[in-house]
């Protein structure tokens, strides 16, 4: 089964603390334990995240993100456009993996995959999407970011200049208005997972074009800001848009709190894909975005899952609840499959 995760946090955790993806889970979780710490200093949680692990679960595809802490407007910029680059190096350097702007590269990584003779031969693809728009000084820059192999922009992750995020309630700004404009022209995909309630609503009213909420849960069960009301599930639906489940204990049980002792399992997982499909009238909303090592490593992850191997026990569970095959593997990865296929140029 050909699994997309919509949402990994890679580039920020190589450059920002020295992780590389090439390396297996074991690999990076080995060196890592070696490591002193200063005591109260921050560092990840324990890593999930390695190109053998993605190829040995089946994950073929990754939407993976520019990801800049909020700072000082020129830092950001830097940041955000090492990161960008930094996918480029990537598929440049290493054998198998691939950037996905457009739809003849998806098509091309699909066939390749389902063709490769063990799990170790298959590609792996990236579809580039930027989590808060604060590393583009101005809309007119996108443009540039565009041609760099960026498909995807989230406008907000906190509030930014273009429109109110979480935690940070208000509607778009003129100059988030401007860049929406912008990703229309370009024919870029809209996501509006960290949108505040009113900026979702004054994009869908403001942008024609595809719309997705990459990573994100049903505010029924987790009633924050950070997650999707039943209006906004049911409009992005019409929109045919598709939401990625986020894997993070504190987004998928309200009132977790980590070190409680008490364990999330996939059962809340399911709960949170199963609303979606239920409002929605159909498994065709519904899908997977991690985001591992961003907002999740395995310490905040429900307990079946060690690594981004694991995400196929997911459809275990989904078939456990009496979804079918073919739902399952809409789920996976059918669902982001046909939102690319729609939202990506030729």
């Amino acid at each position: 089964m050909f699994i997309v995760d919509a949402h990994e946090d890679i580039a920020s955790n190589v450059l920002h603390h020295g992780r590389d993806v090439r390396r297996s889970v074991a690999e990076t979780r080995a060196i890592e334990q070696a490591i002193t710490w200063e005591p109260g200093a921050y560092h990840p949680e324990t890593a999930m995240i390695g190109l053998p692990d993605l190829r040995r679960g089946g994950v073929g595809l990754v939407f993976g993100t520019v990801f800049v802490f909020p700072g000082e407007a020129e830092a950001m910029v830097d940041d955000g456009l090492a990161q960008l680059r930094y996918y480029s190096e990537l598929a440049n350097s290493t054998p198998g993996v691939r950037i996905i702007a457009n739809r003849a590269a998806l098509d091309g990584l699909v066939g390749d995959w389902q063709a490769a003779p063990t799990s170790d031969e298959r590609p792996v693809g990236f579809a580039l999407l930027l989590e808060g728009a604060d590393p583009l000084r101005d809309p007119s820059e996108l443009a540039a970011w565009h041609a760099e192999g960026l498909r995807i922009v989230g406008p907000a992750w906190r509030g930014t200049r273009y429109a109110g995020g979480t935690g940070m309630p208000g509607g778009l700004t003129d100059l988030g208005r401007g860049l929406l404009r912008e990703m229309e022209s370009l024919g870029m995909i809209l996501d509006i997972s960290h949108l505040a309630e009113q900026s979702v609503w004054d994009a869908l009213d403001a942008f024609n074009g595809v719309v997705i909420a990459s990573h994100a849960n049903c505010r029924e069960y987790v009633p924050t800001d950070r997650q999707l009301s039943d209006g906004t599930i049911r409009a992005l639906a019409e929109r045919d848009g598709v939401i990625g489940a986020v894997l993070h204990n504190a987004f998928l049980v309200g009132g977790y709190e980590r070190g409680s002792g008490v364990p999330v399992h996939l059962d809340a997982v399911v709960q949170h894909i199963d609303r979606v499909c239920q409002l929605t009238g159909s498994a065709r909303h519904s899908a997977i975005g991690s985001d591992f090592d961003g907002g999740a490593g395995v310490e905040s992850t429900p307990v079946e899952l060690d690594s981004v191997a694991d995400l196929g026990r997911i459809g275990d569970a989904l078939s456990e609840r009496g979804y079918s095959e073919a739902d399952v593997e809409d789920i996976l990865g059918g669902n982001w499959l046909r939102v690319l296929r729609r939202g990506l140029p030729e």
